[in-house]
């Protein structure tokens, strides 16, 4: 295997394109439980033009009958993301001073158990960071706007290919 760039801007351009409509390649999810980490995904295979066929454990949308559970779960994408030595994308838990754009945040709100929202960073000024979302839309919607109970934050740091 070899390690790839992870086209941070590309993923950007995505989510830009995106945030306000759907991309008819990809199911929505918006009312089976909601689309933000299916959005997020699609933003990650953008700057990283590789998904990770495992069959259960890997991260990958053939179809929304063919589709891993990391591609629009968002307690699944952690685990592939955080856990991932395979081809495909990875990251590595951190805090926010070393976010990047393309980037991921994943948010716990009070009324839910585990984490729910997926958001993909857009920009970052200074410590302020900006988020990408479905499910509520947005694009460039400073993450101190919303309310909740827990926070964590990935850094893509590496994709590998074969």
């Amino acid at each position: 295997m070899k390690e790839i760039l992870y086209n941070r801007d590309m993923a950007v351009t995505y989510a830009r394109k995106w945030a306000y409509k759907r991309n008819p390649k990809y199911y929505n999810f918006d009312n089976i439980g909601g689309d933000c980490t299916s959005f997020v995904s699609q933003c990650i295979y953008a700057g990283s033009k590789i998904m990770n066929y495992k069959k259960h454990v890997g991260w990958y949308y053939n179809s929304v009958n063919d589709r891993s559970p990391s591609w629009s779960g968002v307690e699944y994408l952690y685990d592939f993301l955080t856990t991932n030595q395979s081809v495909g994308p990875s990251a590595k838990v951190t805090d926010i001073s070393n976010m990047e754009i393309g980037d991921i945040v994943q948010l716990k709100f009070s009324n839910m158990s585990n984490f729910s929202h997926s958001l993909l960073v857009v920009d970052k000024i200074n410590s302020e960071i900006y988020v990408a979302t479905h499910t509520d839309d947005s694009y460039n919607r400073n993450l101190s706007s919303y309310t909740y109970e827990g926070i964590r934050f990935l850094h893509i740091n590496k994709v590998l290919t074969w």
